[in-house]
């Protein structure tokens, strides 16, 4: 919340301060932010004291923000372990879908199901000391060895892969085989990236951090894109 200013200011002035909106000459300006962070939380709850994000609680807000006059763009801190697929794919999907301009920032980590959430945005930025872990599809459970099992997981997969592949310029050849590592992870299998790598690869658009990304989407404010 801003402090209040003087007497001397406007009712009107007050109620903008306090809605959280700048301004820049006679333009306001307002812009949401939407942190991501711990365990994407899906149909179950996690354990107490674990910190997750809500799909059911973050998918309406974000729908909400679609439908107001008053936001002029969506800004997302992303700090996330991973966690349910399907309910990291929604977020993703509804994140694509806004008309408003939306800027993503990975910092700290953005982790298997966080990487589809990061490159949702229309721009995707990352901190240099965040990574970024790519890996197969997981899952939790009584498992049915049958082929029907195994070729859900594959279309799991492949539904993640095309998400990620169409919202950045990551190579599938080399998406797939950093999935696929077995030298980098000592009890698991994919690949570690860290922020200069990410954007290298095409995965991220670019470096950077708050700043820059409310740079980013004042440009795409300015602009209409």
């Amino acid at each position: 919340m801003c402090e209040k200013a003087d007497a001397r200011q406007t009712g009107e002035e007050n109620g903008a301060q306090e809605r959280g909106v700048t301004e820049a000459g006679n333009e306001r300006e307002s812009f949401e932010c939407v942190g991501i962070i711990g365990q994407i939380e899906g149909h179950y709850a996690q354990e107490g004291g674990q910190k997750t994000t809500k799909y059911d609680h973050l998918i309406p807000l974000l729908v909400a923000m679609e439908e107001s006059d008053r936001v002029d763009g969506v800004l997302f801190l992303i700090n996330t372990v991973g966690g349910d697929v399907e309910a990291g794919l929604a977020i993703a999907e509804v994140i694509a879908s806004l008309s408003k301009p939306t800027v993503s920032v990975v910092l700290g980590g953005g982790h298997s199901i966080g990487v589809p959430l990061a490159v949702a945005a229309r721009r995707s930025l990352i901190v240099p000391s965040a990574t970024m872990t790519v890996h197969p599809v997981r899952t939790t459970g009584t498992v049915i060895s049958a082929p029907q099992s195994f070729d859900y997981l594959r279309r799991m997969q492949e539904r993640i892969l095309r998400f990620v592949l169409s919202h950045s310029r990551v190579e599938r050849d080399y998406l797939v085989a950093a999935m696929n590592k077995t030298d980098e992870m000592a009890n698991d299998i994919g690949s570690i990236l860290d922020g200069e790598e990410a954007v290298r690869c095409g995965l991220i658009d670019r470096i950077g951090g708050v700043r820059e990304a409310l740079e980013e989407l004042r440009n795409m404010k300015s602009t209409g894109n």
